[in-house]
Formats: C-alpha cells, structure tokens, sequence
C-alpha cells in the first residue's frame, strides 16, 4: 500500500481522508437522528440547539488552543505564515472545549437533563471512520506512532515501521462501544453515565497512547500538551463521581 492511499475518479484523485470525513460526519448525523427519533427527550428543540451551539464554539475553541500548545515552540514563527493558528486542531481539545461550552450553556438555560449521552454512538462511530481516514493519509496527518519492531507495525512511505495508533484508536473505540451497550442492556447506566464513561474512557485512552507517538513532552512538565488536558479532565470526573458517592 502506498500512502497516502487516493480514489481514483477519472481524471481526478480524491484523498481518502477527505471522503472518510466526510462519511464520518454524515453517518454519525444519520445514526444520532435515527436514536433520537427512538428516544423522549427531556430537553426542548430549541434548548437542545442552542446546547449545539455552545458545544461547537467550546469545541472550535478548544480543538484550536490546544492544537496551538502541543507544539509551543512553532507559536512565533508558525510554519505556512499566520494560517497555521487556525488550521492546527485536536479531538481532545475539542471535546473537552466543546464539554465547557455545553455546561456553560445548560446552566445559562437552566437544563439539568443529560445533553450527552444520545451523542455517545455517533461519535464513536465518527472517530472511528475518522481514524481510518487518518491511517490512509499516511505520514501526511501525524497521528502514526513511534518506530517499533512488532510485527504489526506499518511502512507509511518513509521506510520505518511505526505503531499504527490510528488504528489501535479504531479497536480500542470498537470495544468501548460494546462495553457501553452492554452496560445499557443490562440496566447499570444512570442518566448522563453514559457520555461521562465515553469521554473519560477516551481520555485515558488518548492519555496512554500519547507516550507511543513522537510529539515532544512540554519542556519540564514531562507530559506533552494533549496528555496533560487527559489528565486535567479526567481529574474533572473523578473528582465528580467521589462528590457523587459522598452524598
């Protein structure tokens, strides 16, 4: 295979990525409105927009700024001009902006109601079809892992055979999906449980995973940039499922 991996369509190529993208996005909707059209919701139409709202600006936000921190040292003189500040983004960043923005705005409208956990599948589903579309571009995307010896290792096009994090991602979001549904079946999710075991699971996840990629540790903080927001929100639950057990 050679990367990054491109459809042919005539005369014109279009990357692989772009079209995972692109089905990640649409897919993800189809499924979210299909479990919505299933489920009574306990929040308004137009609260549940507005809630849209704030999580997309937290998540631009927060993808953006940390995308930003992960390499503090490209931040005076960024590659590619001043375009760099707003290209340079992270899921993890994201998520966790986009969690601010919709706590924030659920306060400001007074919604109690878990807003989370009809998202659950089609963002699992989403990051999945995200991921691949990241493994297919190769070295071009910087998710690929560090050079390893293990069998499973992958050439991207530089001669190294590097941990495929991306798609270790992809297993490890398969298996949460299922561990979630079987929770569910078996009645052991309260309300909101399901988005809070959602994005701590991935936090951890992206927490570990982190030290098998080769993005430098922040100078004298021993983590990098991406590993130390992990910690900061998993810190976030953990400190509110021991409030929780406390009352």
């Amino acid at each position: 295979m050679h990367f990054p991996v491109e459809l042919a369509l005539g005369p014109a190529r279009l990357p692989v990525h772009l079209l995972c993208e692109v089905l990640a996005y649409s897919l993800g909707y189809r499924l979210y409105t299909h479990l919505r059209a299933g489920h009574t919701d306990r929040i308004s139409d137009a609260h549940r927009q507005w809630i849209f709202v704030g999580a997309a600006a937290g998540a631009l936000l927060g993808s953006r700024l940390l995308g930003l921190l992960e390499h503090p040292d490209l931040l005076a003189h960024p590659p590619g001009g001043w375009l760099y500040y707003f290209t340079n983004k992270t899921i993890v960043g994201g998520f966790l902006g986009g969690l601010i923005g919709v706590e924030l705005t659920k306060k400001r409208l007074g919604v109690t109601a878990s807003s989370g956990d009809l998202m659950v599948f089609p963002l699992l589903l989403g990051l999945a079809i995200g991921r691949l579309g990241c493994f297919f571009s190769g070295l071009e995307d910087g998710t690929y892992g560090t050079a390893t010896t293990l069998p499973w290792g992958i050439n991207f096009g530089d001669g190294v055979r590097r941990h495929p994090t991306n798609l270790y991602e992809i297993l490890f979001l398969g298996a949460l999906a299922l561990l979630l549904w079987l929770l569910e079946r078996r009645g052991r999710l309260a309300d909101g449980r399901r988005f809070q075991l959602f994005l701590s699971g991935y936090l951890l996840f992206r927490l570990l995973v982190e030290f098998i990629k080769p993005t430098a540790a922040l100078p004298g903080l021993g983590l990098t940039a991406i590993q130390w927001a992990c910690v900061v929100g998993l810190g976030y639950y953990v400190w509110g499922w021991v409030r929780e057990a406390s009352n």
